[in-house]
């Protein structure tokens, strides 16, 4: 129903203007959206507020091109894959802090990273690493908490409903327009689902405990000073193996993951226009990942990230054309160690790596008839092959609000630790040889633009080579790491289209076909790449009207490959399509209190993103929101 009230309301002849969007994550210096050298989409503060998911990966997964895989409950391993790309080919930031985690194989944790207090969603897609390093061969995910300037403001809300969740969080805004500090403090928890679907086993519940932190001051007209902070502690309970048969079972295994960061900035020339500007930044995460059966410890890891840098900025114009250059240096080192108890110690490591990073962006605007953009970027790692990467892109201008896009780029992700240095001695060997698996992309598309409709069709092409890859020796019974020798090939459409036709209204479609092969020996045949649907679409709207706010999607997922490891040999199997309805109404009763209503999986949908694995049906929540100020 609310659906077609949205939609209903979308066929309104009134419109409003859009104010220009500008995007953080797809240059070094912040573009305009229409502008961008990439193919962006921003999930803004009215959609994330009228959907209330309490997870980031239910908002991204309505983005085109982007393919979500949950091993089981809420709670669980979480991977997202970037057209088609590989779940460690995603590189997260949050508050400009990179996310991904070294202690758990370079993926980023997607089943940990809260909804709550979040004011803004970019996901860049195709290869980034020159602007953005190791990881971005698949996309750029980059979460931002509000900005802390401005009217003081604060928000509390409490939701419960099916499977026992429940959930607050708080956010407090306080300060003015030269100084000001945001925090949110957020908790949700459920019990959970048996996540093996058998209907006998125990439930698998979860809980996520979030904490941030935003400061920024600007002591004179023209410089800032910044600070962010943010901790998780998330605990799940899941369903594993058996450890004679290692065959799925209705274990009692649990997690507890911690991941604590914090980064400062300083930055002198803040204006879009200033001709020099500058900053220094530092940054450092760590991260805790600790695995217990029954209450008995298993194992655990931890890794360290320490980053430092700065980039220098110059603006300035040639007749009617104007340019921007941009440097940057960046040191980056990490150390990563694990203990065990069920392997007596045998699986006992530390490791540590480091890189120094040059990187040189050129942007230029023709006349406002051509944009173009040129990125170069040199990783120096100390511990396997360097690598130097680049994207260029254009934009024609052809008629008012039409523009034509065409870009290349490259990417890399570099091998984790345990490719490096394997897990088990006299078992998994790792291969110090390793060089970092690359990716080369092309994409070109249309794109149009007025006050009340945007829309944008991309064909994209990527191909992937020294993927790192697990090989087998069958005289010693050991397995290691190679790079392949073979290529991979992800090629697809992505169609997006923005309706906006009246104030506080926005509707959103966008449809995806992905042909993802993988090949990891020379000449072989190309294989379907598993968990990634050939076929998706979705639909998304907001709609604030007086006291009414109104949030539906709908999310389509076609039909994935996976592969059945309780098969000997292993199956290749076929999930079903399905899809996925969430709908939230909120009424303001005051306007300081709001009572909401929320539903997911609305259609009681029975899939599975991973071959043995349940997810939850249809949960209906309720709650009370808050708002003073703002």
């Amino acid at each position: 129903m609310t659906i077609a009230l949205l939609l209903a309301a979308a066929a309104a002849p009134a419109a409003i203007a859009a104010a220009p969007d500008i995007v953080v994550s797809a240059a070094l210096v912040p573009v305009d959206l229409s502008t961008a050298p990439a193919t962006v989409s921003v999930i803004d503060a009215p959609r994330i507020e009228a959907l209330g998911s309490p997870y980031v990966l239910d908002l991204v997964r309505l983005v085109p091109g982007v393919a979500v895989a949950t091993s089981g409950s809420q709670g669980s391993q979480t991977q997202i894959r970037i057209r088609g790309a590989e779940a460690n080919h995603t590189l997260v930031f949050i508050d400009g802090i990179a996310f991904n985690d070294p202690a758990a194989g370079n993926e980023a944790r997607f089943e940990t990273f809260g909804a709550d207090g979040l004011g803004r969603i970019e996901v860049v897609r195709g290869p980034q690493s020159a602007l953005w390093g190791s990881e971005a061969l698949g996309g750029v995910i980059a979460l931002e908490t509000p900005d802390p300037l401005g009217a003081m403001r604060a928000t509390a809300s409490g939701e419960y409903g099916s499977r026992n969740v429940a959930r607050g969080a708080a956010t407090l805004v306080t300060g003015g327009d030269t100084a000001g500090l945001s925090a949110t403090a957020a908790y949700v928890r459920g019990d959970g689902i048996d996540s093996l679907g058998g209907g006998t086993g125990d439930r698998d519940g979860f809980s996520t405990k979030t904490a941030s932190l935003k400061a920024v001051a600007r002591p004179g007209e023209d410089g800032e000073l910044g600070l962010v902070a943010r901790y998780i502690d998330h605990r799940n309970q899941f369903d594993g193996t058996d450890p004679v048969t290692f065959l799925r079972a209705d274990t009692a295994d649990s997690s507890r993951t911690e991941t604590g960061a914090v980064r400062a900035w300083a930055t002198l020339g803040l204006g879009a226009d200033a001709p020099w500007s500058g900053t220094i930044e530092s940054q450092y995460l760590r991260s805790d990942n600790r695995n217990r059966n029954a209450g008995d410890p298993l194992n655990a890891t931890r890794g360290d990230r320490f980053r430092v840098g700065g980039k220098l900025v110059h603006r300035f114009a040639i007749g009617a054309t104007r340019h921007v250059l941009v440097g940057e240096l960046e040191r980056e080192d990490e150390t990563f160690s694990t203990r065990d108890t069920q392997y007596f110690g045998l699986t006992d490591q530390r490791r540590t790596r480091g890189r120094m990073t040059y990187v040189g962006e050129w942007r230029a605007d023709w006349n406002g008839l051509l944009a173009t953009d040129l990125a170069v970027r040199h990783d120096d790692f100390n511990r396997f092959a360097n690598a130097t990467t680049v994207r260029a892109s254009a934009i024609l201008t052809v008629a008012r609000g039409l523009s034509l896009v065409g870009s290349y780029g490259e990417g890399i992700a570099q091998p984790t630790f345990y490719d490096l240095y394997g897990f088990f001695p006299g078992s998994f060997i790792g291969n110090p040889n390793l060089t970092p698996e690359r990716s080369r992309g092309y994409e070109a598309g249309v794109r149009y633009a007025s006050s009340r409709i945007s829309a944008e069709v991309t064909a994209f092409s990527n191909a992937l080579r020294d993927e790192i890859v697990t090989v087998f020796d069958p005289a010693t019974f050991n397995s290691s790491t190679a790079n392949a020798t073979g290529r991979s090939r992800r090629r697809g459409i992505e169609a997006n289209v923005e309706v906006r036709p009246l104030a506080g209204l926005n509707v959103t479609a966008n449809y995806t076909f992905l042909d993802a092969k993988d090949q990891q020996v020379a000449a072989a045949v190309r294989l379907r790449e598993v968990r990634r649907p050939r076929h998706s679409a979705n639909l998304a709207a907001d709609w604030m009207s007086g006291r009414l706010t109104l949030g539906a999607s709908l999310a389509y997922v076609g039909t994935r490959r996976d592969t059945d490891f309780d098969a000997f040999p292993a199956l290749t199997v076929r999930l079903k399509d399905y899809v996925l309805g969430g709908a939230r109404i909120a009424y303001a009763i005051t306007p300081a209190i709001e009572a909401f209503g929320r539903i997911e999986n609305a259609f009681d949908s029975q899939y599975q993103d991973v071959v043995g694995y349940a997810t939850p049906g249809r949960g209906v929540f309720g709650g009370l929101r808050v708002r003073i100020g703002g």
